[in-house]
């Protein structure tokens, strides 16, 4: 179960959700007419390998203009029925995906799994058949716990493009192991790291490895729930897999393995920066004010991804270097 200590799930959101913005955007986001795809044909959608696709989201922080389009999801149709790996953010991004789905393959959806409790890997629920939306127990409990708190606050933050949209939990508790489909061999995999449960899908016969939020490309990872040693141990065991193709949870596809490089070039930077700040007794002002170096200064969002990951981590890193509790 993920335990949120101290906080109320509202305050829980806006922790991830960047609080500076929603003050400014919750008098103004809903009135604006946001850019949402009207239909599938305005969705970034890939082909992957073989019956299997991408949607690719926008490399940005949410907002009005891309309508909550900014991470990314897949599908793997096979004759025996379709694998939906995520849901996209608002009830009507979940319906342009699922009619995109549909458009490629006409073989029903027997499997909806949400990598994560991340609104904008999941909103789109309710686009789907209620009985075959599945993810890993954590998941499912973080949902009913501060799913509504993050929808409160994409509207805030998104605005118009989230009309109808609210939570649904998935009835389905997603069991690791092998899923024989269609032809195709589905590796479920259960991590974490991220988040207190990230769900991986594999899919061993095209070779296509979808992540969610465990690996970023080129783009800054984001750290509200982030366990940095059990996150840097499911990269490694993502990055042991004999896949072909990769879909990261946000940035472009990828045939090898530099998003989990990346990933955790960040992920040790950000502490290895955290741990010298707190030796020399830096506040958490002052380590805000931290130049980026070189490598990070030119990656998209990494300024405010940086600033977030100072709130996220900085705080329990300076306790255990001073000797405090964890």
């Amino acid at each position: 179960m993920l335990k949120i200590a101290g906080r109320s799930a509202c305050q829980a959101a806006v922790r991830l959700l960047g609080a500076c913005a929603c003050g400014v955007l919750a008098g103004v986001a809903l009135s604006l007419a946001a850019t949402v795809p009207a239909t599938a044909a305005e969705l970034d959608i890939r082909e992957v390998a073989p019956g299997t696709w991408a949607l690719i989201g926008q490399t940005e922080d949410l907002s009005p203009q891309n309508a909550g389009n900014i991470a990314n999801a897949g599908f793997i149709a096979t004759p025996e029925g379709v694998v939906v790996i995520d849901t996209s953010a608002s009830k009507a991004l979940g319906e342009a995906w699922r009619a995109a789905i549909a458009a490629r393959s006409p073989a029903p959806i027997v499997h909806v799994f949400n990598t994560h409790l991340h609104p904008d890997h999941m909103l789109g629920n309710q686009a789907f058949p209620a009985e075959v939306l599945a993810t890993l127990p954590a998941t499912r409990q973080a949902m009913h716990d501060v799913g509504e708190a993050f929808n409160d606050n994409l509207y805030r933050m998104v605005g118009a493009a989230m009309k109808g949209t609210h939570v649904v939990v998935p009835a389905t508790v997603a069991q690791a192991g092998v899923l024989e489909l269609g032809g195709n061999r589905i590796r479920v995999i259960a991590l974490q790291g991220h988040s207190a449960a990230d769900l991986a899908v594999f899919d061993e016969t095209t070779g296509v490895l979808f992540t969610g939020d465990l690996v970023f490309w080129q783009r800054a990872p984001t750290t509200p729930h982030a366990d940095l040693v059990r996150w840097r141990e499911s990269l490694a065991a993502l990055a042991a897999l004999l896949f072909r193709h990769m879909v990261p949870g946000h940035g472009p596809l990828l045939e090898d393995r530099r998003g989990i490089d990346m990933t955790r070039r960040w992920l040790d930077w950000l502490e290895a920066t955290f741990v010298r700040a707190a030796e020399a007794g830096l506040d958490m002002n002052d380590v805000l004010a931290l130049p980026l170096p070189d490598e990070w200064a030119g990656l998209p969002l990494a300024v405010s991804e940086y600033r977030r990951s100072v709130a996220h981590l900085y705080p329990a890193i300076e306790r255990r270097v001073l000797g405090g509790t964890p």
